[in-house]
């Protein structure tokens, strides 16, 4: 059985490395951390400055004394394109060739600046059709990340989509019931994944280009201060001189909440107007900016649902060597890198 590859979550604001083994009970964690990135050195899942995420992987490489080369990247953006299509059935082996013919119809990219996926999630469908996810990345963003990974001295052999990662994570640790479907939101720096899964199959799955920066950027503009000072505000870690956050930051916090709340609740209205049976129970956060309790509020008052943060380490054996206070803190921001470090080579 192939060895799980190191989750590697290359992100608009830092880096995650996820290393698991396989326990008798599931999986134990043997190394978490992460490393910061300069901003602009990603922007919307396009690399801009190849030669600092080298030197971030490398930093954190040595930092946790990982000496396993092989792992699992994912990427998300504009550059990805996901679609659930149906097609008429046909052999296994006819499949490939007929999902690149009909991909010219689907996606808006020039099928030679693509490369093509797909995952089957109904066989036969009651059109008698088979019913798939169609996955389209833009080479050229595939082979930016692919190559910051070699000039790391590393061997990427998984890439994956981040909204399908993070549902690995998030099914690894809860078990949902079969006719339970829940929102799997991953808030980055600069981009979030919405995934709606039910039944461990994806339904509904969208990236919208805003996340964390929203809050630094307003904080900055608003209040005039540096955005590491609006960063420590957003997370609630900065205080005036009588050892308060300012009331501004709070007010900022919570119009930005809304505004982000809004896009994703726009995502969820158009699941619910084009699915029949949609039966959404609950919606789960991950990322840096899950932990915004603003955000919690907004998405509850607009969803009317339950919003909860997930924990990347629900189900996971903690090894005794690490930090527990730094895996709890960042547990949500773990989620991706999780669903990657399940990958193994050779995987589909």
């Amino acid at each position: 059985m192939a060895k799980n590859c190191i989750g590697l979550d290359i992100g608009s604001s830092s880096i995650k490395a996820v290393q698991l083994k396989k326990s008798r009970t599931g999986y134990a964690l043997t190394a978490f951390g992460m490393q910061p990135l300069v901003p602009q050195t990603i922007v919307d899942g396009a690399i801009m400055d190849q030669a600092a995420v080298v030197e971030a992987i490398r930093a954190l490489w040595s930092r946790l004394k990982l000496r396993q080369k092989d792992v699992a990247i994912a990427i998300a953006g504009h550059s990805v394109i996901i679609k659930k299509i149906a097609v008429p059935q046909t052999r296994a082996d006819d499949l490939d060739n007929q999902i690149k013919q009909e991909a010219e119809h689907h996606i808006p990219f020039a099928k030679d600046d693509v490369e093509i996926d797909y995952h089957v999630v109904n066989p036969q469908n009651p059109m008698g059709q088979t019913e798939l996810l169609l996955v389209a990345a833009k080479r050229e963003t595939v082979a930016d990340y692919v190559q910051v990974v070699r000039d790391a001295s590393l061997t990427p052999h998984v890439v994956d989509v981040a909204s399908f990662a993070s549902q690995n994570g998030f099914e690894l640790n809860y078990n949902l019931d079969p006719r339970e479907t829940a929102v799997i939101i991953t808030i980055g720096a600069a981009i979030s994944n919405i995934n709606i899964v039910r039944g461990g199959a994806s339904l509904f799955t969208r990236d919208v280009t805003i996340g964390g920066n929203a809050f630094t950027e307003e904080i900055q503009k608003q209040l005039g201060v540096s955005a590491d000072e609006a960063e420590a505000y957003k997370v609630g870690g900065s205080y005036d001189e009588h050892g308060v956050v300012p009331q501004e930051v709070e007010r900022i916090i919570e119009g930005v909440a809304e505004v982000i709340a809004g896009e994703f609740q726009r995502s969820l209205d158009f699941f619910m107007a084009t699915s029949a049976d949609a039966n959404v129970t609950r919606v789960c956060l991950a990322g840096g900016t899950a932990k915004v309790a603003a955000l919690h509020r907004a998405i509850e008052r607009r969803s009317r649902l339950t919003v909860e943060v997930i924990d990347s380490w629900k189900q996971i054996e903690i090894d005794p060597g690490l930090d527990r206070g730094y895996l709890a803190a960042h547990s949500p921001e773990a989620l991706v890198g999780l669903g990657l470090a399940l990958r193994s080579p050779g995987d589909k």
